[in-house]
């Protein structure tokens, strides 16, 4: 384990979002093993690691649908079950039916079901509640078009959208930035941690490293537990955190991107 820790686990303080001694088996194996993370409100943490490192497991433990082996999630204080809906969640695209028969405006209004129930009308709040989560994402001129019709970057803008609706305290983010264009990089970034300084606990996991070291509060390295987390800056001068983490040596391209970071 890394001398590096940007848990910040003060006396008696704990995250909107705290996990504590997690463990998850998936089909007998242990995918997480022993993690503590904690995100707080007003904070953008960018969860870091290889390709099975754990790392969309962990967001679906926060989400309540995997239900640790050991240890405890907590949303808000209570188990994610009760706290669900103060979570909103952006999936990896592929695991949205984009070529289902709806609108932009109404895939965004999916977000509100939770508050809504399954059988209730929609009532001008939750309208109002869309059209706000539409015009962060600058996607209200396509509210009316069929989201089968849309790009792949304003897909992603509408699962952004959709999450916001609900207005939610925690915002999990599984690879926002996978196969999308530099603009909408860029504005999805900028939406991100504005959504943090507003007061919300943003939690993403991402490829981009370079992305993360320049815009995140913190990053935690994942590889079934957590090597390392703290500040961008304290982990660049850790290159060991980074090497045990991704299995790679001190020649890697990746150090070299840290050593650019630096």
């Amino acid at each position: 384990m890394s001398g590096v820790s940007g848990e910040r686990r003060g006396a008696g303080v704990s995250g909107v979002l705290d996990l504590a001694g997690v463990s998850v088996r998936l089909g007998g194996r242990l995918v997480l093993q022993d993690v503590d993370l904690r995100v707080d409100r007003g904070e953008l943490l960018g969860l870091l690691g290889p390709n099975g490192a754990g790392k969309t497991t962990l967001l679906r433990a926060a989400l309540g649908l995997l239900a640790p082996a050991a240890g405890r999630v907590t949303v808000a204080g209570r188990p994610p079950a009760a706290g669900r809906g103060a979570i909103g969640y952006v999936p990896q695209r592929h695991e949205f039916a984009w070529d289902f028969p709806l609108s932009v405006e109404n895939v965004v209004m999916t977000g509100r079901t939770g508050k809504l129930g399954l059988f209730r009308r929609p009532r001008i709040a939750d309208w109002r509640a869309v059209d706000e989560a539409l015009e962060r994402v600058r996607m209200t001129a396509l509210r009316t078009r069929p989201v089968g019709a849309l790009s792949g970057g304003q897909r992603q803008r509408v699962s952004v959208a959709r999450a916001l609706a609900s207005r939610p305290d925690v915002l999990l983010l599984d690879e926002p930035f996978t196969g999308l264009d530099l603009p909408t990089q860029e504005l999805l970034t900028e939406l991100f941690v504005a959504l943090a300084r507003e007061g919300r606990a943003v939690l993403m996991t991402t490829h981009d490293l370079a992305g993360a070291v320049y815009t995140c509060d913190r990053i935690a390295l994942l590889n079934e537990t957590i090597v390392a987390a703290g500040e961008p800056e304290r982990l660049v001068g850790d290159p060991s955190a980074w090497q045990r983490t991704f299995g790679i040596t001190a020649q890697s391209p990746l150090m070299r991107i840290l050593e650019a970071a630096a």
